[in-house]
């Protein structure tokens, strides 16, 4: 049960920070937390109601999209099943970078810019309206009460992102001492970083951890390494993101923190997709996004088949996500979840997985720690950090006409030398493309020294 001060922060609080940024989150979670056990039926007809509506926006106000429904024959005030969408091509992020401002709604206000390396490691630039931030909020806090906890409740999160560890200035601060939330940065696992990590945890007895699961797991092991419990501060749960997660992370976070593990699968470009309920399934957040499972030939694919996750994200009209390809892999189910709702499940995530890599000095740190120093430069078009030894790691990019080699390449090497180790051997080359892993997956770091490491569950191979 609920304690006072997180009653009067998820109920107060927390609504009127929501308001002052005019977000509608608190609404759209009332009205998420009814629509959850709905019969399918009704469920399905809110989503091409909103479906119908997107559409049209974009079709009357959004210049990409106007051109290619007239080109296409494709009236969207006709669009009567979720079906209609396979009549429309699939949205890139090679489009989404060709196209830039005329995927913006004509009127839109207020958009926040976004640079991602999505799942291929290519660079994205896109925009993001407050609809669909409240949305996404509102999604990720219906979830969290899911498990018993709320917003309010104390909670450590481990986090890799310059988008949340840039926005530490003083009204960061404050909001978050008053959500009692902990902000710790994930790129560096140093054994001193470890060791302030532990300490951080145990201090703030958080009911709630929020991170990447190989990061949770590696704090986990090393607090085992030092015969430091972690079992004992009454965590409820750990709600983990942005990477696969495997089946021993799941039983290292569970053992060690003694909680229970809540896996979710979204990102910054395709919104909060789907999320972990305590019975186990894998819920899709169906009212706002609509998931196609598709084949390398394009055919939309049952349930039961593997394949790319195409998403469509119906609170995205200020800049429309319309059957925007993922690259990521998954496979939906037609079962029913234990819990009663009514939202429809995803049986597997196989895609996305990122490595830890480790300096010459031994420190573990995130992958993303390389991922940035690469990813936000003009003109990169794509890469991928190899780290073949701790003396020698190789970038390849692939490069716009006008990128100048020499300049970036020593750019890209300096950071890199600051993160890897002043002797660390840094080659840059440059590719015509960026090849997948032999799945047919890509991933944007790959370390064939991280199974050294005191981590091995943080680089799996899929």
């Amino acid at each position: 049960m609920s304690g006072l001060y997180t009653r009067f922060t998820s109920g107060v609080l927390f609504p009127l920070h929501e308001r002052l940024k005019r977000h509608d989150s608190v609404a759209v979670r009332r009205s998420l937390e009814a629509s959850q056990w709905w019969p399918p039926e009704r469920l399905e007809a809110l989503r091409v109601e909103r479906l119908r509506a997107l559409l049209v926006q974009a079709g009357q106000h959004v210049p990409y999209y106007r051109e290619l429904f007239a080109e296409a024959g494709f009236d969207p005030s006709t669009v009567a099943s979720v079906a209609d969408l396979q009549r429309l091509p699939f949205l890139t992020k090679a489009v989404v970078r060709a196209q830039g401002e005329r995927l913006r709604h004509e009127q839109a206000e207020g958009l926040a810019r976004f640079n991602t390396g999505g799942s291929s490691g290519e660079p994205l630039i896109f925009f993001i309206g407050r609809e669909r931030v409240s949305h996404d909020v509102a999604a990720k806090w219906r979830a969290t009460r899911w498990w018993g906890v709320d917003i309010g409740d104390p909670e450590i999160v481990v986090w890799g992102s310059p988008i949340e560890l840039g926005a530490q200035d003083r009204v960061r601060a404050w909001r978050d001492r008053l959500l009692r939330t902990e902000l710790l940065p994930a790129f560096e696992m140093s054994e001193a970083k470890l060791d302030g990590f532990v300490a951080a945890i145990r201090a703030r007895r958080p009911k709630m951890l929020f991170g990447y699961p190989s990061a949770l797991s590696h704090i986990a092991r090393h607090a085992e390494r030092r015969g430091q419990r972690m079992d004992d501060l009454g965590i409820e749960v750990a709600f983990v993101t942005s990477e696969r997660l495997y089946d021993d992370q799941r039983e290292t976070i569970s053992r060690l923190f003694g909680c229970r593990v809540a896996n979710g699968y979204g990102s910054r470009d395709a919104g909060f997709i789907a999320h972990e309920c305590p019975s186990g399934g894998l819920h899709l957040t169906a009212e706002d996004v609509i998931v196609e499972i598709v084949a390398p030939d394009g055919r939309v694919l049952p349930p039961g088949q593997s394949g790319e996750i195409v998403v469509t994200h119906l609170a995205t009209k200020d800049f429309p996500f319309i059957r925007y390809r993922t690259g990521d892999v998954a496979v939906l189910d037609t079962a029913r979840c234990a819990c009663g709702r009514t939202l429809p499940l995803v049986k597997e995530i196989q895609g996305r997985s990122t490595d830890f890599i480790v300096a010459a000095d031994g420190t573990v740190m995130h992958g993303l720690a390389l991922v940035y120093v690469v990813r936000d430069l003009p003109g990169v078009r794509g890469f991928k950090i190899v780290q073949h030894s701790l003396q020698r790691t190789e970038v390849q990019l692939v490069a716009d006409a006008g990128f100048d080699r020499p300049a970036r390449a020593a750019e890209i090497q300096a950071g890199l030398k600051r993160r890897l180790g002043a002797g660390v051997q840094v080659d840059v080359n440059y590719v015509d493309a960026i090849a997948p892993e032999k799945s047919g997956k890509y991933r944007y770091v790959v370390s064939h020294v991280a199974a050294a490491s005191p981590a091995p569950e943080a680089a799996p191979h899929a």
